[in-house]
């Protein structure tokens, strides 16, 4: 390989290093505050816009998609300031990992340890009682959700989730099993 070579090669490697960084950085949904309406939206960025420029010294950030379109697609998209500021503090993700800190489940009282985003996930137990996945949650709500649920472990919502869906396949340990209560 000639000297040529291997520089294409090192300045080929480090555009492909640039553009998965930046794209680690601003994938995902993201929950930010409208400075619109003053209200939480979902958001997500165009991540193959960023890829397009990985030696930007700071990208331009563009939305792919927000909880308040099409009514409001035409918007200045000033809400990018908050992702530019802190682009790991408003992605949904590490706001729920950040969420179950120190918790324990509500129905077994198993502690969270560390939550792996490659594994199973805890479940959110809602305020009606129902127990929902992360990805069930709506970015704009993720704040109201959480300030009125109540984590759950993976097991006990999959428990949950066959007893709600499937109630003939369950069975009730604390319900005689003739059924008749005594």
């Amino acid at each position: 390989m000639t000297i040529l070579g291997i520089v294409l090669v090192a300045a080929a490697a480090s555009i492909v290093w640039r553009t998965v960084q930046r794209w680690w950085t601003y994938r995902g949904e993201r929950v930010v505050t409208c400075p619109e309406s003053h209200t939480a939206a979902g958001i997500s960025l165009n991540t193959s816009h960023l890829a397009a420029q990985p030696f930007a010294k700071s990208p331009n950030l563009q939305l792919s998609s927000c909880s308040r379109w099409p009514e409001r697609a035409g918007c200045g998209q000033e809400c990018l300031r908050q992702v530019e500021a802190a682009p790991e503090d408003c992605l949904v993700r590490n706001i729920l990992v950040r969420w179950y800190t120190g918790k324990r489940c509500a129905s077994c009282g198993q502690p969270f340890g560390d939550i792996s985003l490659a594994g199973v996930k805890p479940a959110v137990l809602c305020a009606d009682k129902k127990s929902v996945e992360w990805n069930e949650i709506p970015a704009e709500r993720l704040a109201e959700t959480l300030a009125n649920a109540v984590p759950i472990c993976f097991a006990c919502h999959m428990g949950s989730t066959l007893v709600r869906t499937h109630p003939e396949l369950a069975l009730d340990r604390h319900r005689p099993a003739d059924g008749i209560e005594r």
